[in-house]
């Protein structure tokens, strides 16, 4: 069975082939190209022959129809919506409503279990900063959500008359931290926040006795794993792992 797996964000959406139980093909298209572009901007990119496709979607409810129609038509079969559920493939949801928790943060934590069956810190950092524990036993001892590095920057720049919006990343240990332009110090500062809810989130783990993987993922992933004091983990797909591990228990893993 070959399955394609999407994982459908506000920015962007990433795309993944699954084969012979591995991932072997990726892509991304933003969301921004499949406005101006229409749906081709995605399906030229994509494959016509599999057997199942399965989907994380953050981006809305019409934004999912809209996909689900497009893809039905080029591939011939529908889009299965993966939910958020009270437990799933080793972890427990913490939330008393499951479904409200982010299916992304779910899917991700999914694939972060299968990768390390020991405690660990799960960091999605893309349009928001999401940040999700696990214990040993894969209990998701609950999360926090602040805004992503690029509405951070949009924030500034939309209720101060004279800071930018700045787009470009930095990174930096020591002293390298502190700016000398106003640019430079918004783009620091701003990693800065996040970086450290990363290393809060980690210490106040450490102080309850647990010694958690950090995982990384989401398009400021790189930035952050580059300017972090703790040792961590990189995985850009991670959310199309989540999925893989999802078919993989259901009994639907490709051969």
């Amino acid at each position: 069975m070959k399955a394609l797996l999407l994982d459908i964000g506000n920015s962007r959406l990433k795309w993944g082939v699954l084969g012979k139980d591995r991932i072997n093909r990726t892509g991304h298209v933003s969301q921004s190209a499949i406005q101006e572009h229409g749906f081709a901007a995605l399906t030229s990119k994509l494959p016509r022959d599999v057997d199942t496709v399965l989907a994380c979607n953050v981006a809305g409810a019409q934004q999912a129809t809209r996909i689900a129609r497009a893809i039905a038509s080029h591939c011939g079969c529908g889009v299965k919506f993966v939910r958020s559920e009270s437990q799933a493939c080793g972890v427990t949801n913490s939330y008393r409503q499951p479904w409200r928790m982010g299916v992304d943060r779910w899917v991700a934590m999914i694939a972060a279990r299968a990768a390390c069956d020991t405690s660990s810190i799960v960091v999605d950092a893309g349009t928001a900063i999401t940040i999700d524990a696990l214990d040993d036993d894969g209990k998701h001892l609950g999360g926090q959500i602040m805004p992503g590095i690029t509405l951070m920057s949009e924030a500034l720049a939309r209720h101060t008359s004279d800071i930018p919006q700045v787009r470009k990343r930095l990174s930096g240990h020591g002293l390298g931290i502190f700016a000398n332009s106003t640019a430079a110090a918004v783009a620091h500062g701003i990693l800065g926040a996040a970086v450290a809810a990363v290393e809060r989130a980690t210490r106040v783990m450490r102080e309850d006795g647990y010694d958690p993987t950090v995982i990384l993922t989401g398009g400021d992933a790189a930035y952050l794993f580059g300017s972090i004091d703790e040792q961590a983990l990189h995985y850009p797909h991670l959310v199309l792992q989540g999925l893989q591990r999802i078919l993989e228990c259901r009994g639907e893993s490709s051969s």
